[in-house]
């Protein structure tokens, strides 16, 4: 391993803003920096810099989240020589005349501001210098781009440098005092360290993109940076009070639906209690599936949702522990907990999003998660606007149909998305046969499973436990309908027989997962034969949603409106009530745009609504 070679400085450790330019090695290369914080040294150093094409770029921070603590330091190196600026000395960073050369480089679209989780420094100086860095070359989503899904890849900065550069970086320096009134050396120079080492980084990082075919990958998620950067600014307002009362109505329900569960379950206990109801503990997937088989229910080897829907047809016994155990779930994941994230600053809760939180590229979040925020309104009119605002709420319809009706090529698939008709009832009427007046219920129903279930590559097995049907029954309905829709069913066939050779997937925009399996082991092939139907699809979808966002985030500056949620395909503004139907006009058009730029053959339909609360 190479590493950073010692410092022999001969510098007096002087206060803070009277430090002497610094020389230090690396890898035979000497690199220049300079710790600042006067209007003149802080205009000459961005003048010298506006010109490079490209900038390492790294902050310093007295805390984690931009509510809490202070910028301290901005770090811009192009490789040789490194500037860091000290903004300790000013009061007002937004608005302190001797920081506007700085706010200029940073938000002007060149240089290309080089940082690792950019998603971080763009957070601190949108908040603290009113600014959106333009111009940003992620390393750390570039890493983890390149990783395509292997889950042993760590992409933490020293990480990331040791895998590409195979450069040792200290870090022991991170979590040191960065208010303090004056700096250290080691800090001084480890946060030039951190943005001078950026350029070397970028072009390794580069020259594996480019390997990869993954550069418009890689583009699509630095263009969305900011917008979620400025969406955790945002947060989501969450009515504390609503929320409470919600919670008081799901604990009386849990209470009520557990001692139903325990009495109708009782029976098949041995051993009863004193009180003749027999205490056993609903929780435990053991002793409930004890019970079950001892009332004769044919209980599959877990007792997984999905598993049990079928039964809870027939055994109300089985639809009374399905409801007892979403009631439960809400409890634990939906209970008071969430009100701890509600930020004392703002009035509401700022969710940390990672922004390839899957390998198909979906976001996932956390602190809290509110993306998995129940669907039932009675959850989400929690989450409302405040008073003289107005949600704009839009997601996509069928979204990840249309990209596979697109991607297979299929005649019937696209035409019956042409048509506008509803492409469930067209798909019941084509696979049973019958006219779409005459569909019924039970057979849309059917077909819209059927429909969602290609998308992650179901087969019959799976399918006749989700709908109840026998295996022949379901095995019929499913050759029907790849009669129906034969080019859907050589799409899905060549993606089952490419991954075992070619062991990797795209998404529209290039992003890609690459499959580790044993080809022996028929599970680990089979495996991957339904993911590799699925990540093209999932992924494209995720492909398109930021695609959008970085679009929106662009038409909605000037204007009311500000983002405060995503969830898979659906995206939650905030605006002023007044000004509400031009935003609907600005994040259905965002959304559409995005679309088109990856699904041709195909509309795609947005469904937008304004309300006062969030709602489906």
């Amino acid at each position: 391993m190479i590493e950073f070679l010692d410092i022999s400085i001969a510098v007096l450790i002087s206060p803070i803003n009277n430090y002497s330019p610094t020389i230090y090695n690396y890898k035979d290369m000497e690199l220049y920096f300079e710790l600042i914080s006067d209007a003149e040294s802080i205009k000459k150093a961005c003048d010298a810099l506006s010109a490079e094409e490209y900038l390492g770029f790294d902050t310093e921070t007295t805390a984690l989240d931009p509510y809490e603590g202070i910028l301290r330091l901005v770090q811009l190196s192009n490789g040789k020589n490194t500037f860091v600026i000290d903004l300790k000395p000013f009061a007002d960073l937004k608005n302190a005349p001797e920081l506007a050369p700085l706010r200029e480089i940073l938000s002007a679209p060149k240089p290309i501001k080089i940082a690792h989780n950019a998603k971080f420094d763009a957070k601190w100086t949108r908040h603290h210098l009113g600014i959106d860095v333009g111009g940003m070359f992620d390393t750390l989503l570039a890493s983890q781009l390149i990783a395509a899904g292997d889950q042993d890849r760590r992409h933490n900065l020293a990480e990331v440098v040791s895998h590409f550069l195979g450069v040792e970086l200290d870090k022991s320096e991170q979590v040191s005092d960065w208010s303090a009134d004056e700096l250290s050396q080691s800090q001084v120079e480890y946060a030039a360290k951190d943005a001078a080492i950026m350029v070397d980084l970028r072009e390794k990082i580069v020259e594996r993109l480019k390997q990869d075919g993954l550069i418009k990958a890689a583009k699509l998620e630095f263009d969305c940076v900011t917008a979620i950067a400025a969406m955790e600014l945002n947060g989501f307002y969450l009515d504390e009070a609503r929320w409470r009362e919600q919670l008081e109505k799901v604990k009386i329900e849990q209470t009520k639906v557990g001692y139903e569960l325990q009495e109708m379950l009782s029976a098949g206990v041995a051993q009863a209690s004193l009180f003749g109801v027999a205490e056993i503990n609903l929780d435990s997937q053991a002793q409930v599936t004890d019970a079950l088989k001892n009332l004769g229910v044919p209980v599959p080897e877990t007792t997984r949702g999905w598993q049990l829907e079928p039964l809870a047809l027939e055994f109300p016994v089985v639809a009374k522990l399905l409801k007892y155990r979403g009631v439960a779930k809400s409890v634990s994941s939906f209970g008071e907990n969430i009100l701890e994230f509600i930020k004392p600053q703002t009035g509401r809760i700022h969710s940390d999003f990672r922004q390839i939180g899957a390998p198909t590229g979906r976001f996932s979040s956390s602190k809290p998660n509110i993306q998995q925020i129940p669907h039932e309104e009675a959850y989400r009119r929690c989450f409302r606007a405040p008073d003289g605002k107005n949600l704009v709420t839009a997601d996509y319809s069928q979204i990840e149909l249309r990209i596979l009706a697109d991607f297979s090529n299929d005649e019937n698939f696209i035409n019956a998305f042409k048509s506008g008709a509803d492409f469930h009832t067209i798909t019941a009427a084509q696979v049973f046969n019958v006219k779409s007046e005459e569909v019924t219920v039970d057979q849309r129903s059917f077909a819209k499973r059927l429909n969602f279930g290609v998308v992650y590559g179901i087969g019959s097995q799976r399918f006749a436990l989700m709908t109840g049907l026998t295996q022949t029954e379901a095995e019929n309905i499913m050759r029907r309908y790849f009669t129906t829709y034969r080019g859907l069913d050589a799409w899905l066939r060549d993606a089952a027989r490419k991954v075992v050779t070619e062991r990797i997937s795209r998404t529209a925009s290039g992003r890609m997962y690459r499959f580790r399996f044993d080809e022996n082991d028929r599970r680990e092939v089979s495996g991957a034969q339904r993911n590799a139907k699925n990540f093209p699809i999932q992924g494209s979808s995720a492909d398109i949603l930021k695609r959008a966002l970085h679009f929106l985030h662009e038409r909605i500056k000037g204007t009311s409106a500000k983002l405060v949620n995503i969830v898979h395909d659906e995206i939650i503004l905030e605006c002023d009530a007044p000004e509400a139907e031009n935003i609907v006009k600005i994040l259905s058009k965002s959304m559409c745009d995005a679309g088109e730029e990856y699904v041709k053959k195909v509309p795609v339909k947005v469904d937008v609504k304004i309300a006062d609360e969030w709602s489906k």
